[in-house]
């Protein structure tokens, strides 16, 4: 989630998932959700991602994550002896392609297992294929309410929480605060995109229950180039505290604009954008960085299980360095992290085993110690983020932190 480019299109599209997904209504039961082989034939892992279209950019780093952990687990063995193969297929970053994708890959290809695509506009028609067949869905990128207002209990979400739960994290923070030092008054201005502005209406709810009076809100369209207007009108009202709804570009510009006007709030959090450690710094100005918040869900940095073992994994296999490591790689990783964990605890690497045993207790990843509901939301939270010395570091919690929040003044604020 953490991704400053991860739902910026959907909205345009959210509608063709569900003509999609009414393709289902035509397919046939031919295929049955495979059991645990006795031999040590490979485990086949059917894959649809976005390879090509509009979401081909992350796409390409979920597949970086499958082909890691794919090759990790292998070096060491396979899965219960079983080497592990995938089947991965490009979907065009089409909702009615990735419907025959994975029913191609169940009923033709009878792959063993199914992980799931990049985003939620793939991940609902194509969590509904994987329900129809009795296949768990283990999917690293589709956290939208519709995915979790499908109730399936087949679908596990790897990531901490549901989207819209992004700012949770920064609420706590502030109100965690002694009275004496939280923010009186508040401003809201969010981007016209249903994966923005209900992280900013999510914190503004709780903010304004205990107390902190909102005095500027503003939803902007998804179109505007300039948001000077916007941040002169909020400045106007003098906020303590700003919470953008934002994703990357509008991140950026927003940014500008206070700088540009040389105004700035004592707290500054920004849902997307600026929790992009490779762009952010370059879009804003490495200068102006330092006391921004932000969340997400995973970072170089984090201390979470096998993460510095990814971290060495990665830069080997892929090169680069752990800095220039999309969240989404981490993501798509974990998923296989779960398989792993579910093998080594039943003994065995069924649909019917994964599906009942996910929904019990909790389980290590690198994006940290997940639990879902009954719907497949994870029921933890992102870590909130900060930009300090130049460096983007967790700071909240305080058993995830890698330093304290700091409070000083923004950088062009003075």
């Amino acid at each position: 989630m953490r991704h400053p480019y991860r739902h910026a299109s959907l909205s345009r599209a959210l509608s063709a998932a569900a003509a999609a997904t009414a393709v289902l209504v035509a397919c046939s039961s031919s295929a049955k959700p495979t059991s645990s082989a006795s031999s040590h034939a490979p485990l086949r892992i059917g894959i649809s991602l976005s390879l090509t279209g509009d979401f081909s950019d992350p796409g390409k780093s979920a597949e970086r994550g499958y082909r890691l952990w794919a090759d990790t687990v292998n070096a060491n063995g396979g899965i219960l002896g079983r080497k592990v193969r995938l089947t991965i297929v490009d979907d065009t970053s089409s909702p009615t392609q990735v419907v025959g994708n994975y029913q191609n890959l169940i009923t033709k290809d009878h792959v063993d297992l199914t992980f799931g695509p990049f985003s939620s506009l793939l991940t609902i028609p194509a969590s509904q294929v994987a329900k129809r067949y009795g296949y768990a869905f283990l999917e690293p990128a589709g956290g939208g309410p519709k995915v979790f207002a499908q109730h399936l209990h087949n679908l596990f979400f790897v990531q901490p929480a549901p989207v819209v739960k992004q700012g949770d994290v920064f609420a706590d923070y502030v109100l965690s605060l002694p009275a004496d030092r939280r923010p009186k008054t508040a401003a809201y201005p969010a981007l016209d995109d249903p994966f923005a502005s209900p992280i900013a209406d999510e914190v503004r709810t709780r903010l304004e229950a205990a107390g902190i009076k909102t005095v500027y809100q503003q939803i902007y369209p998804a179109e505007i180039t300039d948001l000077t207007p916007v941040v002169s009108a909020m400045a106007a009202k003098k906020p303590d505290l700003v919470v953008g709804g934002t994703q990357a570009d509008d991140a950026y510009r927003m940014v500008k604009a206070m700088v540009q006007l040389k105004w700035a709030p004592k707290l500054l959090y920004l849902s997307n954008g600026a929790n992009d450690p490779h762009n952010f710094p370059g879009n804003v100005g490495a200068s102006n960085v330092d006391g921004i918040f932000s969340s997400g869900d995973w970072f170089p940095s984090s201390n979470t299980y096998g993460n510095a073992a990814f971290l060495k994994a990665y830069t080997a296999k892929y090169g680069g360095t752990a800095s220039t490591i999309d969240s989404t790689s981490a993501e798509a990783y974990s998923c296989g992290q779960l398989l792993q964990e579910v093998a080594a605890k039943t003994g065995k690497v069924d649909n019917a085993t994964l599906i009942s045993t996910l929904h019990k207790g909790s389980w290590r990843t690198l994006e940290g110690d997940l639990g879902w509901n009954a719907d497949g939301a994870a029921n933890s939270s992102y870590v909130l983020v900060q930009w300090i010395g130049g460096k983007m570091l967790p700071v909240y919690p305080a058993g995830r932190a890698q330093h304290a929040p700091v409070t000083a003044a923004l950088p062009w604020g003075g």
